[in-house]
């Protein structure tokens, strides 16, 4: 993996599409790279979260247990991905085990090198939070036809 391999798969992901080369340049740089085996967990289900991690090259699933005790693949995610992206921003768990599916490779980036990132280059940090505002206004209206299903009540509705 080299920097501009790197850098280019950063632009492949939604939160970074805006940032500028630099911000970009200093992600890649100082982001953790890892090769994963496969079949080798990247984290566990419930596991503390302090970071995310970009798929650079290969697939990983992302699992939960079913009840009978097996495991379920909630989705599989190949290059540009970014797995944990609110783990960049605030403490979190892990909401489901990731496992390669392949040989992969992935960035590492940490909730301090981003907040340094958010901290030296502020535009950045305007284009991301445009980015998760969009994001959030989205997932509200993906949910709230489930309004009523969720909490039958009369005149329930998602605020």
């Amino acid at each position: 993996m080299g920097l501009e391999t790197d850098i280019a798969t950063l632009s492949r992901v939604p939160l970074f599409q805006e940032l500028g080369e630099e911000e970009k340049r200093l992600l890649a740089f100082s982001a953790s790279r890892l090769e994963l085996e496969a079949n080798q967990v990247l984290f566990e289900k419930g596991a503390p979260a302090d970071g995310a991690f970009v798929i650079v090259s290969g697939r990983i699933d992302l699992t939960d247990e079913a009840g009978d005790g097996s495991r379920r693949i909630l989705t599989s995610c190949g290059p540009g991905t970014l797995l944990g992206e609110m783990a960049l921003f605030t403490d979190t768990l892990r909401p489901a085990r990731a496992v390669a599916l392949l040989p992969t490779a992935v960035l590492g980036i940490s909730r301090v090198l981003m907040r340094r990132m958010l901290e030296e280059y502020p535009d950045a940090a305007a284009s991301i939070h445009e980015h998760l505002a969009d994001s959030f206004v989205a997932t509200i209206a993906e949910i709230e036809p489930l309004a009523d299903v969720l909490d039958p009540g009369e005149g329930a509705r998602l605020q």
